[in-house]
């Protein structure tokens, strides 16, 4: 081996380590780019079921399907977008003009009584507390700011709507431009094998993403049902986001109790904890853990057996290792990555061993 070679060995690996980072900064640069693309797909997933049932069906073409169909998914955004941005407004603006001392009082009050009712206060605590000044030295001015901020967010979203809409439109009309885009890295030998991948991802993640607005819907009507029994003020608000929570495995369903349980103490702020307070955050648990037993027993079986064809133990430990390796990132995308991967590795290693067994009931 002469200097010559290693030296061009060396300025080769560097060559490659350089075009690694450029790649990677190039990424990083477009990141919002490509999270837009990644919602568009998903968009144009969901949507699917409803161009082919409308070219199928009602034998519409394909331009006119698309249409409808982002008209729909248009038109549910902004339900959603009508539900929540009056409510935010409404409440920046209240909160804005909130007393804040009084709800400092009224936090403090509640505290107490949960001391009280449960036997651990003293006059001893009430004289620490009085001494460390807890409830005093805590800022609660940071709400109305918070809320300000977050509607100044909205802007930024608006942009952001507007380019998923864009692309996912064309991902519903020219719907082999995605795959078109993938074959351009692949051996023309290979082509078939990835077409017919594609199809069967596409065909697994619509049926996926489809069940899983079910399962949200689900938990959307038994939390809205729960919450308007018991009087909760923005029952319809809560409930919503307590379902929507569920998406993520595991840790969402703990926020989203979470949640309501503080929504539901901060509903009743200045009412008698004994009487009022406890009864009405027990009964509403008890509705969201109810709704939580039908999501583990009946939602998710249903949704993973019927479309992404995996064992629930699997799934789990799916979902834990994209816990680990990505955060609430890796959990949430788990399910569908890890489907692809295996539509992928049924079709290029069929005859592996492993791949047979992951892959028996695809």
């Amino acid at each position: 081996m002469t200097s010559k070679t290693i030296a061009d060995g060396i300025l080769r690996a560097i060559a490659i380590l350089v075009g690694i980072f450029l790649v990677l900064l190039f990424l990083y640069k477009i990141q919002s780019v490509l999270a837009y693309m990644a919602i568009a797909l998903v968009a144009s997933l969901l949507g699917r079921p409803i161009v082919l049932f409308l070219r199928k069906r009602l034998k519409f073409n394909n331009t006119l399907a698309v249409i409808v169909t982002m008209l729909l998914l248009i038109g549910l955004i902004a339900g959603i977008i009508a539900l929540f941005i009056p409510l935010l407004i409404a409440q920046g603006q209240n909160l804005s003009l909130l007393d804040i001392d009084a709800l400092q009082a009224n936090v403090e009050h509640i505290y107490r009584q949960v001391t009280e009712y449960f036997g651990l206060s003293s006059n001893e605590i009430e004289q620490g507390l009085k001494e460390s000044k807890i409830f005093t030295n805590l800022d609660f001015g940071f709400i109305p700011n918070f809320l300000n901020s977050f509607v100044g967010v909205l802007g930024s979203f608006g942009i952001g709507l507007f380019s998923v809409l864009f692309i996912a439109f064309f991902f519903l009309k020219d719907s082999k431009l995605f795959e078109d885009g993938l074959l351009i890295f692949i051996p023309e030998n290979k082509e078939n094998r990835l077409k017919k991948s594609l199809d069967t991802i596409k065909d697994l993640l619509s049926r996926y993403f489809v069940g899983l607005v079910f399962q949200i819907l689900i938990l959307f009507v038994i939390y809205s049902i729960v919450l308007f029994i018991f009087g909760i003020e923005n029952a319809i608000v809560i409930a919503f986001l307590c379902a929507l929570l569920n998406l993520i495995p595991y840790v969402g369903p703990i926020i989203g109790g979470a949640l309501m349980l503080t929504l539901t103490m901060t509903s009743n702020l200045g009412a008698d904890f004994s009487t009022v307070i406890l009864p009405k955050t027990i009964y509403v648990m008890i509705g969201f853990i109810i709704g939580q037993l039908v999501d583990n027993f009946f939602s998710q079986p249903y949704i993973f057996s019927n479309s992404v064809k995996s064992h629930p133990l699997e799934i789990f430990l799916v979902i834990i290792i994209g816990g680990l390796l990505f955060g609430i990132t890796g959990m949430i995308i788990a399910v569908p990555g890890y489907t692809a991967i295996k539509v992928i590795l049924k079709e290029f290693l069929a005859e592996n061993k492993i791949v047979k067994s992951l892959t028996k009931n695809l």
